[in-house]
């Protein structure tokens, strides 16, 4: 591994999460790293490979794969078991056995990760860009590129500004929305937004109103055409259906919350509102992937504003600290 950093499910899973309750783990799964050894049968990598790690792979032969509509391979599936694909680890420490977040632990000097999980990128391209793009902002550009398919002229409301929202933000700047309405609690994040391309910023604690009666209120009354629920906050699922159209709008979610079930807001389903799940943005690892960190490479996204802390491995318990400061989007682990 080169680098790794922070995403908001890795604090997840310290929290106890539903979805990993296997102990003791090994946390990360964004990050970059050089390929040291292969295996006998691995031939689209080789030993000197920047490569980034994923948690979801793409066999491009069976029914999701081929069939446009997802991104979920039945193949390589999301591993939720804390275990490999052939439900081994790789990882011991004293003689037990260690488990995995998904497919991979990055915050590591270094691992074994099955093949079908990786990306080859260029070698040119920032390591911390690189880990960026592994998970949080990939997951929100493809909840606005591939899974709300935002078309262009139209409205789109983010709810939470973090790696994850900023990156829906720049994918619906890229898809040419013309009002994104970018919403937060933290007035640092204003700057940071617009940086992606927000044009609007709503913070709803300085107001008595609801966040979805604010949006409404940018909009002439009607609301978006999309939103993006990014922070994982029960209410806010309903918020953000609340605030698109009645009859049109349509909402992404992506935010892993701390609980299985969430409430939502019934009447806001039932008036013609879509709501829609997404891993990892709707992205392919072989398909799209590529095309992002082609994007990085030539600086079409200001990642550079992402990158506010930085520590060494040793080090992980400050990077939690820093999180808690109103002016940190990613903590880059140095391994």
């Amino acid at each position: 591994m080169l680098c790794s950093s922070i995403c908001h499910t890795d604090i997840s899973m310290i929290q106890g999460s539903p979805l990993f309750q296997f102990y003791p783990l090994v946390l990360g799964h964004e990050g970059v790293g050089v390929v040291e050894t292969v295996g006998d049968e691995v031939k689209s990598v080789k030993e000197g490979d920047m490569v980034i790690p994923t948690y979801v792979g793409e066999c491009q032969e069976c029914e999701n794969c081929i069939s446009g509509k997802s991104n979920l391979c039945l193949t390589y599936p999301v591993m939720l078991t804390g275990l490999m694909p052939d439900n081994t680890s790789r990882m011991s420490c004293k003689g037990q056995r260690l488990y995995l977040p998904s497919t991979c632990a990055t915050w590591s000097e270094y691992t074994v990760i099955d093949v079908n999980y990786l990306v080859k990128v260029d070698p040119s391209m920032n390591p911390a860009h690189a880990s960026f793009i592994s998970c949080g902002f990939s997951t929100g550009y493809g909840a606005a590129w591939k899974e709300a398919r935002v078309e262009k002229g139209s409205s789109v409301a983010v709810f939470g500004l973090g790696a994850v929202g900023l990156g829906a933000i720049s994918g619906a700047k890229m898809l040419g929305a013309t009002k994104i309405i970018g919403i937060d609690t933290n007035e640092m994040k204003r700057e940071k937004g617009e940086a992606f391309g927000m044009t609007h910023f709503i913070n709803p604690s300085s107001s008595d109103k609801s966040p979805s009666e604010l949006v409404k209120e940018l909009n002439g009354g009607m609301g978006v055409d999309y939103s993006f629920e990014c922070t994982g906050v029960g209410p806010l699922l309903t918020e953000a259906l609340e605030a698109t159209k009645v009859g049109l709008g349509k909402t992404i979610t992506v935010g892993i919350r701390a609980e299985n079930f969430v409430p939502v807001g019934l009447l806001s389903i039932l008036f013609g509102r879509t709501l829609k799940g997404s891993i990892f943005g709707g992205l392919k690892i072989t398909s799209d992937l590529p095309i992002i960190a082609d994007k990085c490479i030539k600086q079409e996204f200001p990642l550079q504003e992402l990158f506010t802390h930085e520590v060494q491995l040793t080090d992980i318990e400050q990077a939690f600290e820093l999180l808690k400061q109103p002016n940190c989007v990613k903590v880059v682990i140095k391994i």
